[in-house]
């Protein structure tokens, strides 16, 4: 009977998950070649061919299609053994603002269940602002946020968000009447943001949809109601960035940013195993 790669098995769940090899040789701190040669492999010793590889697209085929689940029952299991004599469950209160997760997040939060299955993560999404306050406050044991300003140096940089202005390929605007926002409410500091550039451009706006969150703003985006300040690497499939096509001024990057005063372990390991999921879906 052949013994499966436990390594190569993840390897594949990753790059199924994220459809990228890049982005999976990330997640697992390892290169975009050794994940390939592990898969093929993988692929070698089952006498199936599990990804169908295009310069631009990497998706499963129906062998994959197939295997998928036994692969992820097969990770968890392994998870599962390693951790069989560690039985206490750790909580990890984590505070991430809105701006940081969109549509990935059920990769995020798969990539945790299968890798920390121990522990329970309780996620707060709010602005970088409020988020800030209550680890300040000592009510989370960490936090995620975006830096807005130099004024706060601590803490340390998961990944840099690119932020466009994005709307359907369809959206349309007339120079002549004033550009249509999505944005979140009050205070947001992306808001900030976004307005002050328009403002300093010239441009007029007005709102027309306010969301309570990525999800909410980006749902309008989808419908095709507006234009958002968004980051690319979190905006809905199927946006694009506009700048250009509807002449909108640049919108600086900015740091996403961990702050944890946490020595533990465990604790740690799983912080870095969320930062990394995070860092693995910029493109």
């Amino acid at each position: 009977m052949k013994a499966l790669d436990v390594e190569a098995v993840q390897a594949f769940v990753l790059v199924a998950d994220l459809k990228s090899f890049t982005r999976a040789a990330e997640a697992l701190g390892s290169t975009q070649s050794a994940v390939s040669v592990k898969i093929r492999r993988l692929e070698s010793s089952l006498g199936r061919r599990l990804l169908e590889r295009t310069p631009r697209l990497v998706r499963l085929s129906a062998q994959g299609l197939l295997f998928l689940g036994a692969a992820r029952s097969f990770v968890a299991a392994h998870q599962g053994a390693l951790n069989s004599f560690d039985v206490q469950q750790r909580r990890l209160t984590v505070g991430i603002s809105h701006h940081i997760v969109g549509t990935e997040l059920p990769v995020l939060l798969k990539r945790m269940s299968i890798e920390e299955p121990e522990v329970v993560v309780e996620l707060r999404v709010s602005s970088s602002r409020a988020i800030l306050d209550d680890f300040d406050r000592g009510t989370l044991d960490a936090a995620i946020t975006l830096r807005h300003d130099r004024h706060r140096s601590d803490g340390d940089v998961i990944v840099t968000d690119a932020f466009g202005w994005m709307a359907t390929p369809a959206f349309e605007h007339d120079p002549s009447t004033p550009l249509r926002l999505a944005t979140q409410a009050e205070p947001c500091s992306v808001r900030s943001m976004a307005l002050d550039a328009l403002t300093e451009a010239g441009i007029m706006w007005t709102e027309v949809f306010v969301g309570g969150g990525v999800a909410t703003v980006g749902a309008a985006v989808s419908a095709g109601l507006a234009v958002a300040a968004l980051s690319r690497r979190v905006a809905p499939p199927g946006t694009i960035d506009v700048s250009a096509t509807l002449g909108l001024p640049p919108l600086p990057e900015r740091d996403v940013v961990l702050h944890s005063n946490l020595a533990d372990q465990q604790a740690r390991r799983s912080l870095r195993t969320l930062s990394d999921a995070i860092r693995s879906t910029a493109g």
